[in-house]
């Protein structure tokens, strides 16, 4: 059954130290100055919020710290946050020339968090409010889209008002990144930063039970929906709802309040996805004690969507993963209400589907019993559909994203702009953080006929420019 840990909390703790620690001043010199300032830098161009990265490393370089953050948070407010979690290896680091000349890139993201640390530990306050200019915007949603909108409207001069259910700020960020990647310290901090311009937080604030969208019209002169995704997908399978059945996020939460006493693990545990959550999943199980904890993909590793440098770590802990796997029931013990076994069935791939990836059908015949006393579901998370339905004039596309021009982020509805998740259906913090960045210059435009443009607006992504000098 599922059960407090059976390690020692001091032991628990060191499982989930920083994977990624601070570099020492000794080591930031050093790092900047292994970078060769490219013009025109891949890095910077392989960053979906286009941080000058030259320029803020070189700012290290000369100790000018102040100046190296301020490059960052101008042009991604959450710049802390993507230092620790961005996946640097498929983005900057994955770009930069030192892969070619030695072997070995510059490590961007730790000096990108060695600058954003040396402000945010000092409370330093990089920018200023706009002067108000009598207009209001309404944020709905506290993630990465949220923030970065709001702060951009805020240095405008907008009257902002973020509008979140949770009880912190900061969405994903603060509730679903494994912890051994970041504290929530990290994220709060951050929207504590857009505080500081003026953007109020209304928290603990559901829209459509505490404050209509009506209501929200009628005080706001624009609104952006940064409402991310909703709730984790079912697997429509018998004994779903069984005691010890969790939702990954809903998991990874519980760790985040760092209570690991009132934290349930089971001994053996199962974990159904290979996403990158799901991945999440299983190395912060393993760390809070369970002695097997086993990854269930119905597809191969290769069609697996999760990082490889996620899998490379899950491996590191141990995990056992089980390919071409499906569950097909969770099976209850002798006390009818608590997980014991998981039925699953072997699969058998056919040809690419609509994902790209090949197509899974069950083998007639195969199924077997693993025991397990916990189940947790990382199948990705639904599209939230029927709030939207209460938008009116708002446009869905097939799988339920919200339809924007690209360029301004408006939506069909001219008040409502959207960013994030909910447009391009589960992407990185730091895709979400440029796309609050556009809407916050499409809000602008609208509502003054003024075009504004903040660092790494307009910039072409690496694959972009790529695909103009292969035509």
């Amino acid at each position: 059954m599922s059960q407090k840990s059976p390690i020692t909390t001091q032991e628990i703790e060191h499982n989930f130290r920083e994977i990624a620690p601070p570099l020492t001043e000794a080591e930031a010199i050093f790092e900047a100055n292994r970078c060769v300032y490219c013009f025109d830098a891949p890095c910077t161009r392989a960053c979906p919020t286009h941080i000058d990265v030259p320029a803020f490393i070189k700012k290290i370089a000369s100790g000018n710290l102040l100046g190296s953050a301020r490059v960052i948070f101008d042009a991604n407010p959450i710049g802390a946050t993507c230092a620790r979690v961005c996946p640097v290896e498929a983005l900057c680091e994955g770009a930069c020339v030192e892969n070619v000349l030695m072997d070995k890139p510059i490590e961007i993201g730790r000096l990108q968090r060695y600058a954003t640390d040396y402000v945010m530990e000092r409370g330093r306050d990089l920018f200023k409010a706009g002067e108000p200019n009598g207009k209001s915007a309404g944020i709905i949603g506290c993630g990465p889209a949220g923030i970065s909108c709001a702060t951009y409207l805020a240095r405008l001069g907008y009257d902002v008002t973020i509008y979140d259910r949770k009880p912190l700020a900061g969405g994903l960020n603060t509730y679903g990144m494994a912890e051994y990647k970041m504290t929530q310290k990290v994220s709060t901090e951050e929207a504590a930063m857009a505080e500081h311009l003026g953007v109020k937080f209304k928290l603990n604030t559901e829209i459509g039970t505490d404050i209509s969208l009506s209501d929200l019209e009628s005080h706001h002169d624009a609104i952006f929906l940064g409402t991310g995704l909703g709730a984790t997908g079912r697997l429509n399978i018998p004994g779903e709802d069984l005691q010890g059945v969790y939702d990954a996020l809903d998991f990874i939460e519980k760790i985040k309040a760092r209570d690991w006493a009132n934290v349930p693990i089971g001994r053996t545990v199962a974990v159904i996805g290979a996403g990158n959550t799901a991945i999440d999943a299983v190395t912060q199980a393993r760390r809070l004690g369970a002695e097997r904890v086993l990854m269930i993909y119905r597809r191969s590793q290769k069609e697996m969507p999760a990082y490889e440098y996620e899998y490379e770590l899950a491996k590191k802990d141990a995990v056992e993963f089980w390919w071409q796997t499906a569950p097909v029931e969770i099976m209850a013990g002798e006390d009818g209400s608590r997980v014991a076994a998981l039925r699953c069935v072997r699969m058998e791939l056919g040809e690419p589907d609509s994902s790209g990836r090949r197509s899974a059908q069950a083998i007639a015949g195969s199924e077997f019993d693993i025991p397990v006393d916990m189940v947790i579901k990382a199948l990705g998370q639904q599209k939230m559909r029927e709030f939207f339905g209460n938008v009116a004039g708002l446009k869905l596309d097939n799988s339920g994203r919200v339809i924007v021009n690209r360029e301004t982020m408006q939506t069909d509805n001219p008040k409502y702009f959207a960013g994030g998740d909910c447009v391009n259906g589960g992407r990185e913090a730091v895709d979400a953080s440029q796309a609050g960045k556009l809407a916050a210059m499409g809000i602008h435009k609208a509502l003054t006929g003024e075009q504004v443009e903040f660092a790494g607006a307009r910039i072409p992504l690496l694959e972009e420019t790529q695909d103009i000098k292969s035509h």
